[in-house]
């Protein structure tokens, strides 16, 4: 099975990288940015971002649209200030374009200005490891 993993942040603070990173340590396989198009077909694509505005960035969005035929299925896992997970929104990107997205995703809060201050934990990454590697 051939994994890969995206990811978007217009962060600062680093936490989507931050769980990018984690994925990538658990799963021994590089965490790269949405700019870096998929060479082959990834039968599950572990795609990492957050929430912005209420919608995810534009940039994933052209992410799936340039690599929708090497992309198997989709597993989402993002951070929010909010709380609010990006799943809704990148199913109905998926949706569009024809991509299986699974069902199971990893949501966790995260810190932005003065909200939800230091979060994620270490116990968020240990889960998103645990997540992913229970995919695989």
């Amino acid at each position: 099975m051939n994994v890969a993993i995206r990811f978007f942040t217009r962060s600062k603070k680093g936490n989507t990288k931050k769980l990018a990173d984690a994925v990538s340590s658990a799963l021994g396989i590089k965490a790269e940015d949405v700019s870096s198009d998929l060479t082959e077909k990834a039968d599950r694509l572990f795609l990492i971002n957050a929430m912005y505005a209420a919608n995810i960035d534009k940039e994933v969005k052209e992410f799936l649209e340039r690599n929708k035929d090497n992309i198997g299925e989709v597993i989402n896992m993002n951070t929010a200030a909010t709380g609010a997970s990006t799943w809704k929104a990148v199913k109905k990107e998926t949706d569009k374009l024809g991509i299986k997205l699974s069902e199971k995703e990893f949501h966790c809060a995260a810190s932005w200005i003065f909200i939800n201050k230091g979060l994620p934990t270490d116990e968020d990454y240990a889960k998103a490891k645990e997540f992913a590697q229970s995919l695989l």
